[in-house]
């Protein structure tokens, strides 16, 4: 935070309340171009929450803390990266066990549906949550299409063109604004393949340790690894079996 508010360059401040309100969409048409990677990043920066929503829920929970990790995940809606490292410092290993009834809970019912993980998309505070659920058939195909402007979004900053990535570094030298986006979205890239080893280790899921490095890759990785991995559900089965046949 020091850092933010002494250190960054702040040589446009005026240029970048116009930009915010330009991706707020609180400004209309008035003839300027945004650069290309600066709105595909300012969307993807509104999909990590959901991401860290499902490695955090409830796997990250801390054991010997009493301290809830939804306050820091709705906030991170707001604040990033920083919303979230004061639970990150507080947090203990490991993670309290899951049982079958907390699996039945709606709000994890919602974190651990395979159709929840394809969704990065910016409306995903988990107040929400009971809303998705009423209208889950309605919603199913607009999700899809949600996840791949998600997708479409990387390409698309892909795709621009050498002069939007030269004028981005230029705003980067000159803007607090985009220089703290940008350390936002470094900070939570860094973070996340922590919390995806935890989440594996938490589900017992040896067999995605191959995961492991393509979650260094910035949000594409941790988003794999969400659609990939087995449900809490599925591991509760597992883990009953050997003792149901015990029993008999």
């Amino acid at each position: 935070m020091y850092y933010i508010f002494q250190l960054a360059p702040n040589q446009t401040p005026y240029r970048d309340t116009y930009f915010l309100q330009k991706l707020l969409n609180l400004k209309g048409d008035d003839g300027f171009r945004m650069n290309e990677v600066l709105v595909a990043l300012w969307y993807i920066m509104g999909l990590w929450p959901i991401v860290y929503s499902m490695l955090l829920l409830p796997t990250g929970r801390s054991s010997k803390s009493k301290i809830p990790v939804w306050p820091f995940l709705v906030l991170s809606c707001f604040g990033g990266a920083y919303a979230l490292i004061p639970y990150f410092v507080l947090w203990k290993p490991p993670p309290p066990p899951i049982d079958e009834d907390e699996i039945g809970q709606w709000p994890l019912k919602f974190v651990e549906s395979k159709l929840t993980a394809g969704v990065r998309f910016s409306f995903t505070s988990l107040r929400f949550t009971l809303y998705w659920v009423i209208i889950d058939y309605f919603f199913q195909i607009i999700l899809q299409v949600v996840f791949a402007l998600g997708i479409g979004l990387i390409i698309y900053a892909g795709k621009a063109g050498g002069d939007d990535w030269k004028e981005f570094i230029r705003y980067f030298r000159e803007s607090k604004f985009i220089h703290a986006t940008c350390l936002h979205f470094t900070l939570l890239s860094t973070f996340s393949p922590f919390w995806v080893y935890n989440d594996m280790t938490a589900r017992r899921w040896k067999n995605g340790s191959w995961l492991l490095p393509l979650a260094l890759i910035p949000f594409v990785g941790p988003s794999v690894y969400l659609l990939l991995r087995p449900s809490l559900s599925s591991l509760l089965a597992a883990s009953a079996s050997p003792s149901d046949e015990i029993q008999k």
